[in-house]
């Protein structure tokens, strides 16, 4: 599934296209995604002009006076910028039209979501969809103490609630395995038993992790391409323990350990890793 880097680099691309340009066209070719995409919304947002191309956790925010499109990638999919006159591919499911630049919303299995949020319904934070993030893993919001803080709440095994994106968004199944390592910190261990030391590891080795995913530009799909069609450079061929089962530890040798956690895979080191 893209994740925050992932995200993160295909905002970075159309935040570089589409502020300042009008919408020309939408064009729907399939409106069942993960929710039906309104009707309505070409009326919407033809002719209007982006203001700006924000995120927040796994959505792209895609601002007009009227309103903000709100866009979500699902498992496998990606908006990426073409030529004017490229041939649609299977799952090319919207076409988003400016005077010199085009757009396709790409999505295999449709899981992603193309919904709108009207100005006068409010700020789109407020939509239900984002109400209830965590805080962004860069943002002011985040520090240590407010991770500490966050974790107490949380009864669950660390990698669950760094899943659950409750506390903080974009620790995807890659990063937190690679966090905790980078933390010594054992998946299973209750979140509410972590000390503020602890959390302060923890909040470096998120930082880290999903910087250094950034500078690879994504790495949880091997078929992801950012908004110009580029591959990600993978990540995962970097990562020090995710899909390493079996594999000596980097820092001591000892076998990485597999485990299954809310059915996601879960790698670690025992011996590095402390409860």
């Amino acid at each position: 599934m893209p994740e925050l880097p992932e995200v993160e680099t295909t905002r970075r691309g159309i935040a570089t296209v589409m502020p300042g340009r009008t919408l020309r066209r939408v064009l729907i070719h399939e409106a069942r995604l993960r929710w039906p995409i309104p009707l309505d919304l070409p009326q919407q947002i033809q002719g209007e002009k982006v203001i700006a191309c924000d995120r927040r956790g796994k959505y792209l925010l895609i601002r007009f006076v009227p309103g903000t499109l709100i866009l979500h990638l699902g498992m496998s999919g990606s908006l990426r910028r073409v030529p004017m006159d490229e041939a649609l591919r299977k799952h090319d499911h919207v076409e988003f039209l400016f005077d010199d630049a085009r757009f396709l919303l790409h999505d295999p299995r449709r899981f992603g979501a193309v919904l709108w949020h009207p100005a006068n319904a409010g700020p789109v934070g407020d939509h239900p969809l984002l109400a209830h993030l965590g805080a962004e893993p860069f943002g002011p919001d985040f520090t240590p103490e407010t991770l500490h803080q966050g974790l107490k709440q949380h009864r669950q095994a660390i990698k669950q609630v760094l899943l659950g994106g409750h506390v903080v968004v974009g620790v995807g199944n890659i990063y937190a395995s690679e966090s905790l390592f980078q933390a010594g910190i054992d998946p299973r261990t209750r979140a509410d038993r972590l000390s503020r030391p602890r959390c302060e590891r923890l909040y470096n080795a998120v930082r880290l992790t999903l910087t250094q995913a950034l500078e690879s530009g994504g790495s949880t799909l091997r078929d992801y391409v950012n908004a110009q069609g580029t591959p990600g450079a993978y990540f995962t061929l970097h990562a020090a323990v995710y899909d390493h089962a079996g594999d000596p530890c980097p820092r001591c040798a000892t076998p990485i350990r597999r485990i299954v956690q809310g059915q996601r895979a879960t790698y670690f080191c025992p011996h590095c890793q402390k409860r």
